[in-house]
């Protein structure tokens, strides 16, 4: 909290929620990058002062680097986020590292998609790209929380009902 103006800062961001394609060890990293590339591409500066290491790791030299000063201004720049959460998809691995046109679309090496053995993940809401699943919000807020230290979290855009949500934080 800025004690000058007595008001607090934060930044809105946007996720999905990603679940492993299968059990297999190499979509579980998938489901993680997956979320690294969305919400950590952001949130990791925030609360660590660069990158997810996977990040860093798969897009190498065409990642901006943080310079140390650029790093201690960003690490704890905050005092809340806000979360935008609509939807889940599965995250499948995926090799795309001799891709000869490397890409933000290509660089975490995931495939994700909404539907396994032709099942969705969840209902489809009125949007062809919105499903409603409930369990990726509670999962996201929980993974925010362990992650990045307990931040305060305000759900500022939902595109599920929470009717039926409750969940503790302690």
């Amino acid at each position: 909290m800025s004690r000058k103006y007595r008001g607090s800062i934060g930044i809105s961001l946007v996720s999905d929620w990603y679940e492993p394609f299968s059990n297999a060890r190499h979509d579980r990293d998938a489901a993680q990058r997956a979320l690294d590339f969305i919400f950590g591409w952001l949130v990791d500066p925030l609360t660590n002062g660069d990158y997810p290491h996977s990040m860093q790791s798969l897009v190498g030299d065409r990642l901006p680097k943080f310079t140390k000063e650029q790093s201690k201004l960003v690490n704890g720049s905050f005092d809340f986020l806000g979360l935008n959460y609509y939807t889940a998809n599965y995250a499948a691995d995926s090799d795309h590292s001799k891709a000869d046109n490397k890409s933000y679309l290509t660089d975490s090496q995931t495939n994700t998609t909404t539907e396994r053995n032709g099942i969705p993940i969840s209902p489809k809401a009125a949007s062809d790209w919105l499903y409603v699943y409930q369990r990726g919000i509670r999962d996201i807020l929980l993974y925010t929380k362990k992650k990045y230290n307990n931040p305060l979290i305000f759900i500022t855009e939902n595109g599920n009902f929470l009717l039926n949500f409750s969940i503790m934080f302690s």
